[in-house]
């Protein structure tokens, strides 16, 4: 199933300076987010497979669209995360049928890997609705250094038959971080938990 895209909004941030002290390097976030209308919307269906195709499409293309507006390599790719705002006549479910049965292969086809699970978020809202995207390292879990967040928010957005789905690529952890735990370093990349 093909499905409309209305809108596709890229935000990216370079970071130089966080609190009170400067960063040895700048960390660049990105989250692009697609607005897509809801096939589903205003009526409850049995089988939302159709909208797991389409979570297979934009996680691929989001993530490429993400990686060259960061300009990077995608292998720099260290952080990533998913989200979906959906419109109020849809379901949660229609957010969670594109982010996680076929979304998250495409998006680690596309930075060379990933071993942790993509962490997300989904809530319906109306037009201008915030969400804090998750973000961890992408291949390991449990590195501390790198548990973040980034917001997507479009101010015309979701219509109430629409969804806004969102990835959220980082550059790097959060700045100056210090509390302890697993280090990015420490990876031993075997189970996408440590």
């Amino acid at each position: 199933m093909s499905v409309k895209i209305r809108k596709i909004v890229t935000t990216v941030e370079e970071s130089f300076f966080e609190g009170f002290k400067e960063l040895e390097k700048p960390i660049k976030k990105c989250v692009v987010a697609a607005v897509i209308e809801n096939p589903f919307a205003g009526a409850y269906a049995e089988d939302l497979s159709a909208l797991s195709d389409v979570g297979e499409t934009l996680g691929g293309e989001l993530t490429k669209i993400g990686v060259a507006a960061m300009g990077v390599d995608p292998g720099e790719v260290e952080n990533y995360g998913k989200g979906a705002i959906i419109g109020l006549a849809g379901e949660l479910e229609h957010g969670a049928a594109i982010l996680h049965p076929k979304l998250g292969k495409p998006m680690r086809d596309a930075i060379g890997g990933g071993k942790a699970i993509i962490p997300s978020a989904k809530k319906k809202g109306s037009a201008g609705t915030a969400l804090d995207v998750p973000l961890h390292y992408k291949d390991a879990a449990f590195v501390r250094t790198h548990y973040d967040a980034m917001e997507v928010r479009v101010p015309d957005a979701p219509m109430d038959s629409e969804i806004v789905v969102a990835v959220a690529l980082t550059d790097g952890g959060r700045p100056h971080p210090r509390i302890g735990g697993l280090t990015k370093g420490e990876v031993k990349g075997e189970d996408g938990l440590r």
